[in-house]
């Protein structure tokens, strides 16, 4: 049964960690418990709660038809290209054009509403639930309800603190931001699989935010916190400076970072889907001198060596090889490449239950790849360079962390949905 697979997956992610923890006597069980109870909470409310269902639909078609809205700048400067699959003198799918820029307009609006204080006034309302209810630094929480806004750029709001941080709470920081998605990618996220599952938006948000706590669960069970934080009893202020060109320079600001995180999204799709291919060339022209039959491919060993996660995570025993090629996908190549495999294969008729689509979205909405590593670490240790030794140790304990978050946020959903979330949004 595919449910009691989920819940038993749930278990084992806080069971593995649990066993691979540094210092089992100091683990803080309260945050344990708070960490994966909200993640369960979120489910039940999303899933389970009466009126959800047509609830999650609505915000979805107001966050498609805003991010249509939001197109219209890529539409003057790209013209037909950037009409999508249906519109009038669509070509077909062009990332570069119709989905891209998304990044580019939510960066900017990001940016705004840092301007004017909106999202300072979110996120610390975020970091003093989780600093309250899980009993973790003020630091900690604060950069942790950062991640659900922006991505590497959250520890900029503890900047003044980072050398001072224990090494629990720079694995909090790392395994938070590599657990969710920031909400610059979030609208690529949304366009890309909202082709197959129409209700996507608010399930990718609540993926998101159950993934927070689920991380912090996960980094203190593998690093318990055995020093005194700086920032144990309260939630410090946001160190990061407004723009000082107001809102046209944030807008400009917002825009320039889209632009970078557009082309550098853009370059590693072109290099690592390349690289797959010829490595699938490679093992076919090996497997030709040695075997008869359909060559095996990258997608396909990935498949088998995910197979057992994938069966935990709680997708229909059809499902389990796809489900399993798309975490080996997300490990090796990123989130945004499992997700447009996904989207392929709902389309081919590859995914035989439509449990495996929601299950999924949820499991891949997150950073938690290789890539990610050498990105949050990097990008913290450039702002704190006397802790490059703690932060790379870290790196692949963050990793783990994260992964673990995300298959969490997945069991979630395989335990409490039905399927009919898709039918549901695809009849509105």
């Amino acid at each position: 049964m595919p449910q009691f697979a989920a819940a038993l997956g749930f278990l084992a992610c806080l069971g593995l960690a649990w066993a691979l923890s540094e210092d089992r006597r100091k683990i803080p069980w309260s945050a344990i418990g708070w960490g994966t109870a909200l993640p369960l909470l979120v489910g039940v409310l999303v899933f389970l709660l009466p009126g959800s269902g047509p609830a999650m639909v609505a915000v979805n078609q107001f966050v498609v038809g805003g991010l249509d809205a939001a197109l219209a700048g890529a539409r003057l400067v790209f013209g037909p290209l950037a009409a999508g699959p249906g519109q009038p003198g669509s070509i077909g799918v062009i990332l570069l054009c119709q989905v891209f820029p998304i990044a580019i307009v939510v960066s900017a609006l990001s940016a705004v509403l840092y301007q004017i204080g909106l999202l300072q006034i979110v996120v610390r309302w975020f970091a003093v639930v989780f600093h309250r209810l899980l009993g973790i630094s003020g630091a900690e929480a604060l950069t942790a309800s950062a991640n659900l806004f922006v991505g590497v750029e959250s520890a900029l709001v503890v900047r003044p603190y980072l050398e001072r941080m224990t090494r629990s709470e720079l694995l909090v920081l790392l395994a938070a931001g590599m657990a969710t998605s920031a909400s610059t990618v979030l609208g690529l996220y949304v366009l890309t699989v909202n082709q197959i599952f129409p209700g996507a938006a608010g399930h990718l948000a609540a993926a998101t935010l159950m993934a927070v706590p689920a991380a912090i669960a996960i980094a203190k069970l593998l690093v318990p916190e055995r020093e005194s934080p700086v920032t144990a009893g309260w939630v410090p202020g946001d160190a990061e400076p407004k723009n000082p060109g107001g809102i046209l320079g944030a807008v400009i600001s917002g825009a320039m970072d889209g632009l970078h995180l557009v082309l550098g999204l853009a370059a590693c799709l072109i290099a690592i889907i390349g690289l797959l291919a010829m490595a699938d060339w490679l093992l076919a022209l090996t497997a030709g001198w040695v075997m008869t039959g359909p060559p095996p491919t990258i997608a396909g060993l990935l498949g088998w060596l995910f197979w057992p996660v994938a069966w935990l995570a709680g997708v229909a025993p059809a499902d389990v090889a796809v489900m399993g090629q798309l975490l080996g996908k997300r490990l090796i190549a990123g989130e945004y490449l499992a997700y447009l495999d996904l989207v392929a294969a709902a389309k081919s008729g590859a995914i035989h239950d439509p449990r495996t689509v929601v299950v999924a979205s949820y499991v891949l909405c997150g950073f938690a790849h290789l890539a990610s590593v050498a990105i949050f670490v990097g990008g913290t240790a450039a702002l704190v360079p006397s802790r490059r030794a703690d932060l790379a140790r870290l790196g692949p304990k963050a990793l783990l962390a994260a992964t673990l978050a995300t298959l969490m946020t997945g069991c979630i959903a395989a335990m409490f949905c039905s399927g009919n979330e898709i039918v549901l949004a695809a009849q509105r």
